[in-house]
């Protein structure tokens, strides 16, 4: 029933620990692992969002490394299941962080990402939001957990990891294996063992155009052209190769074709149509490089809103075609707060946080997000509506955030476009009550910090409350556990977002937004709340953007969120993730010829996803490593002055072979029953 209430005659839910079962579950041993596994988790996915704009739900990995870990202790599975809880919220604390965070320094709100300038605004709004996000998902559990019309896959995926063991600790075996392919691969390449990447420069002169003709018509100039036409090849990257593997083929090429537009279309038709014209729309300086370096500077100033404008429409199409969850979330959590409709809580597997306990510490973070807000615009009035806004829009959010992973996974969850959606409405308040400038700008993204914060965590917290239905763990020692989780992750999460950054700057980049930490979000976010808040955004862009997504919508396409994002991603990464999604499109169609049958397909993708999912980590951990040495100013060593590209293909071949032929080698026979999909 939709109300997850039971029809008449229909058996109760039994768990796989009985409720009037004595077990350990809430101890020091499995604890302090998840909360180190939240760290390494949140940390990697901060690097893999910052740097492509993707995160990778942590709940598959943490169960596979919780289970291992507590085996080696004699832990109970519901110790396990603690672990896993604690070890999974990382993830969506940095993926709140990373989307919103860099929005205050790219806006010039913050003057720097320093620890004197950014650490403890950055670390009360992580605490505030992921905080608000356990209380706001406290309220609604029980009716979405039994609602039975809601599957929760990756909840159900992780139960069977714990339940089957056996196979668990398998699949723990091809984590790691990968974890340590890719950081291998990773810091190979750092070491100067090959070239990550190859830029192709054309000679124009060889193919008779010892110039290049920018604009047309009576404008037109003719300028040399340096010899000069850039292409970048796609990176020998693990961690993109993985996400693409994961995605998969159709959304890896809808990525990737917003690449191909961008680069392939607009930027050469820009600088062939208006020439020397672009000089008035790009900052002072910036197009002084003539055709090769003119390129990037379209793309960052013209190209990039005109995707701002596409991923604006893709926000709020995403939003439409799923407005039966939305408003179905909202009416179950508005009629669960109506006293009298919560069930009688009966037995260890009933015992959750009460609602007045919630409800008060609800009252405490408003008072403090309020104070916050005040504090940081200097607006009475201002920081108050915001306050308020955060907190109507944070649990109607959180609401939604928790039905959809209901349906479909935390994978999947558009955090971002939620988050976009409040940003927008805290923005037109602002303007309403007459705030501009920085102040303004610092009330919007406060806004959208805490939201975004709250929304991942409460749906994070809904998947782990079904896994603990599922096992038949207490739901209020989840509750405490994923505070004391939030709580240790919104304290250190901003150290790997500022070891990135400073470390970018140290390499010659530019930090937070810059082409190799090119925070994709948090670009946006700055953009939208400098735009309305402080009227300097380039609307005819926008606007441009806007009416293309509006054609993507009208010719069907299947996600205009992903091609917007693919314009505004640097190409090398979307042609790497799309090279990944080519490699799982080579290995789903090799299991067709091999006449799988569906066990056996559902075998193979889960080792493949696992595998990737590995490499994905491995990169990213020793890319932080890479970022911390650069810090503190002692960057690896070039062992190769010159390293070539074609190693590079080579070790791009490796990371194929391993995730084509790992999976079919690990595909089972016919006979043998389907395991879960874990994250399909």
């Amino acid at each position: 029933m939709s109300d997850g209430s039971k029809p008449a005659g229909e058996t109760r839910h039994q768990p796989f620990v009985p409720e009037s079962m004595t077990m350990t579950e809430f101890t020091l041993r499995a604890v302090i692992p998840g909360l180190i596994m939240t760290l390494i988790l949140g940390a990697a996915n901060a690097y893999l969002g910052l740097k492509a704009g993707q995160t990778i739900a942590a709940t598959y990995p943490a169960a596979v490394m919780s289970m291992v870990i507590l085996r080696l202790f004699r832990g109970s599975i519901l110790e396990e299941n603690i672990a896993r809880t604690a070890g999974s919220i990382g993830e969506s604390v940095a993926a709140g962080a990373i989307f919103t965070l860099p929005a205050f320094y790219i806006a010039g709100v913050w003057p720097s990402f320093g620890p004197e300038d950014a650490y403890w605004k950055s670390t009360a709004l992580m605490l505030v939001g992921g905080i608000l996000g356990v209380l706001f998902c406290s309220l609604v559990r029980r009716v979405m957990v039994e609602d039975r019309t809601l599957p929760f896959p990756e909840s159900v995926a992780a139960g069977e990891i714990h339940k089957a063991g056996r196979r668990g600790a398998e699949a723990a075996k091809y984590l790691f294996q990968s974890m340590g392919l890719g950081g291998v691969i990773y810091l190979a390449a750092e070491f100067g063992l090959f070239r990550r990447a190859q830029e192709f420069v054309v000679n124009v002169g060889t193919i008779g155009l010892s110039k290049v003709k920018l604009g047309a018509g009576a404008g037109a100039q003719t300028v040399p052209a340096g010899g000069q036409l850039h292409m970048t090849s796609p990176e020998i990257s693990p961690a993109y190769i993985g996400v693409g593997y994961i995605i998969g083929p159709e959304l890896a090429a809808l990525n990737f074709s917003g690449g191909v537009l961008a680069w392939g279309l607009m930027v050469p038709l820009l600088i062939y149509l208006m020439g020397p014209e672009l000089q008035t729309l790009l900052p002072q300086g910036a197009g002084d490089e003539a055709w090769g370096g003119l390129t990037v500077q379209v793309w960052r100033f013209i190209v990039r809103p005109i995707a701002v404008g596409g991923m604006l429409v893709g926000t709020v199409y995403t939003l439409y075609r799923r407005r039966k969850s939305i408003f179905g979330g909202l009416s179950r959590a508005i009629k669960d707060l109506t006293p009298g409709q919560a069930p009688v809580k009966a037995g260890r597997t009933e015992q959750y946080m009460s609602s007045k306990t919630v409800f008060i510490l609800i009252g405490v973070m408003f008072a403090v997000m309020a104070g916050l807000y005040v504090y940081m615009t200097g607006l009475l009035a201002g920081g108050i509506v915001a306050a308020i806004v955060m907190l109507i829009a944070g649990f109607f959010f959180a609401t939604v955030s928790g039905y959809l992973v209901g349906l479909i996974g935390s994978s999947n969850n558009p955090i971002s476009g939620l988050t976009l959606s409040t940003l927008i409405i805290a923005a037109l308040l602002m303007v309403a009550l007459g705030a501009k400038g920085n102040a303004g700008v610092a009330a919007v993204l406060g806004v959208a910090a805490v939201v975004c914060v709250s929304s991942a965590v409460a749906g994070e917290l809904l998947q782990d409350f079904k896994v603990g239905y599922i096992l038949g763990g207490t739901p209020r020692t989840i509750q405490v556990v994923e505070l004391i989780a939030v709580v240790v992750a919104s304290l250190v999460m901003y150290f790997p977002l500022m070891v990135l950054h400073e470390g970018n700057i140290k390499m010659g980049g530019m930090g937070f937004g810059d082409p190799q930490l090119s925070a994709p979000q948090a670009g946006l976010m700055a953009a939208l709340a400098t735009g309305i808040v402080g009227g300097d955004m380039a609307w005819p862009l926008v606007v441009v953007g806007v009416l293309m997504g509006i054609a993507m919508i009208m010719v069907k396409v299947k996600s205009p969120m992903l091609v917007a994002v693919g314009m505004y991603l640097p190409f090398e990464t979307t042609s790497t993730i799309f090279v990944g999604g080519c490699i799982r499109w080579v290995m789903d169609r090799m299991s067709e010829r091999r006449g799988h049958n569906e066990a056996q397909r559902t075998r193979a993708v889960n080792v493949g996803i696992l595998a990737a999912s590995g490499m994905i980590a491995g990169e990213a951990l020793v890319g932080l490593v890479k970022s911390t040495m650069a810090w503190m100013e002692k960057p690896f060593p070039q062992l190769i002055a010159n390293p070539s590209y074609l190693i590079g293909l080579l070790v791009l071949g490796v990371i194929a072979f391993v995730l084509i032929r790992v999976p079919l080698a690990n595909a089972g026979r016919a006979d043998e029953p389907a395991p879960p999909a874990a994250m399909m």
